[in-house]
């Protein structure tokens, strides 16, 4: 049986805010690092197993995918959020409903979704900077990912829910089975049976099933702090509302990288052809392990933040915030001094075609340029999120992307060719990080007054 003490969220706002970060961090940093790794593994496969245009045919799928975690993220971090907010405001019962409307909802937003890109899936992909190259690679990928797009959403969903309940490393467990699973099918599917492109697919979503019958198992259990009970799956527009509100920072971030993905594609095939797009696939696999590590921190912030503000007590939201902050800060250095050291040999691991090799280093090395600072801004649009503020986390979430990033991707191509489009990418990181420090400043002052 469960011991409720240890995992009921009730100590958020007892325990010393080190041993909580630290507690509800690093299942979520591991989950997060391990679901980045599991698509690594499936690019170096693909890149190893199928060739370097089934790289750049992966690619591709990028605007795509970042759609479906777009609206994955609307539900799922909404409501992660909002059942943290609730059980710091001792509200268990609206918690219990979050949970049932997370279902119904993004087993609804799935099928739509998933209804609407297959039946348009040529056309999209064209649009996304697909050639008569790697257009059958990224269709065959995405029509096995779209046809599991329910069970992907329903499972992203009540996993941030398993996680802001009080169950971290059960959330953990999840994403870490996947995995496993994913990289053992991987081999398999793609070197046993020569499924290529279409065999890393099959084996993503098979993972994912195995993933989201834990969780379910997890829910079904009567001893969970929260779990399924009947009259709970009935949408109350209050909460449907509350969950959509929170969420539409982290859906519109997803919408904007789908955008940004499309121009950067779109512009890589016209300033050099289908393999700079291969490196860009190989570039955004490096650069989002290290992301993920710093969305693992802010998820270990999230329930902290969010029970804490409801309880109103503010030393300890930003006692929270300041760790979070500097473990941020830390992951992104090292991310830094990683892809300015060692490019090439991180860059080997993926393919070993010479001219994709030395498009993808030299993309690595300017896209990295101001990493360090990225960390600080994605813990401070995921604070504004996770304490309710909804208007300024959309804000911040898309400075970077849709007010500096596209402008810059619009521009900067036309003077540096290839190297402006990697150029981009870290000019819109530096303003972005002025923009969210001026922010953060004002509202702690406002914390302040309280």
């Amino acid at each position: 049986m469960t011991n409720v003490k240890d995992n009921t969220p009730l100590v958020l706002g007892t325990e010393k805010i080190g041993k909580l970060l630290m507690q509800y961090a690093i299942p979520a940093i591991i989950a997060m690092t391990a679901s980045s790794l599991y698509n690594m593994v499936d690019s170096i496969f693909i890149g190893h197993g199928v060739g370097p245009l089934a790289i750049a045919g992966l690619a591709i799928t990028f605007p795509l995918m970042n759609l479906a975690a777009a609206f994955g993220s609307l539900v799922g971090v909404g409501a992660s959020t909002l059942v943290a907010i609730k059980l710091g405001q001792k509200d268990k019962e609206s918690a219990i409903h979050i949970l049932g409307n997370v279902v119904m909802l993004n087993g609804i937003i799935g099928l739509v979704f998933m209804t609407l890109a297959l039946m348009f899936l040529d056309p999209i992909l064209l649009f996304f900077g697909a050639s008569a190259d790697t257009l059958p690679y990224a269709r065959e990928y995405m029509q096995v990912i779209l046809g599991g797009n329910l069970v992907t959403h329903i499972y992203m969903g009540l996993n941030e829910v398993l996680r802001a309940s009080g169950y971290p490393r059960k959330a953990m467990t999840a994403t870490l089975m996947a995995v496993i699973v994913n990289c053992v099918l991987d081999a398999l599917f793609i070197f046993g049976f020569g499924w290529g492109i279409r065999g890393a697919a099959l084996a993503t979503i098979a993972a994912q099933v195995i993933a989201l019958g834990w969780v379910l198992y997890h829910f079904l259990d009567k001893r969970s702090f929260l779990h399924f009970e009947r009259g709970i799956f009935g949408l109350k527009r209050h909460l449907v509302g509350g969950m959509l509100a929170i969420g539409l920072s982290p859906f519109l971030m997803n919408l904007c990288a789908c955008f940004v993905v499309i121009l950067i594609n779109r512009s890589l095939k016209m300033h050099g052809g289908d393999l700079a797009i291969g490196a860009y696939g190989i570039v955004n696999r490096v650069v989002f392990l290290f992301l993920m590590i710093v969305m693992g921190f802010n998820q270990g912030m999230q329930p902290i933040a969010g029970y804490n503000f409801g309880a109103r007590q503010f030393d300890r939201l930003v006692q929270v915030l300041k760790y979070t902050i500097f473990c941020g800060v830390t992951v992104t250095t090292i991310g830094f001094l990683v892809g300015q050291l060692f490019p090439r040999s991180i860059v080997y691991l993926f393919a070993t075609d010479a001219e994709l090799v030395r498009v993808a280093v030299e993309g690595l090395r300017i896209v990295l340029m101001f990493f360090p600072v990225v960390g600080f801004q994605m813990v401070t649009s995921s604070f504004f999120q996770s304490i309710g503020m909804a208007k300024k986390a959309i804000f911040l979430s898309l400075t970077r992307q849709l007010l500096f990033l596209i402008p810059s991707l619009l521009v900067l191509p036309h003077y540096f060719g290839t190297q402006g489009v990697w150029m981009s990418m870290p000019v819109a990181d530096a303003i972005a990080t002025v923009v969210a420090a001026f922010m953060l400043s004002w509202q702690l002052k406002q914390l302040k007054k309280f």
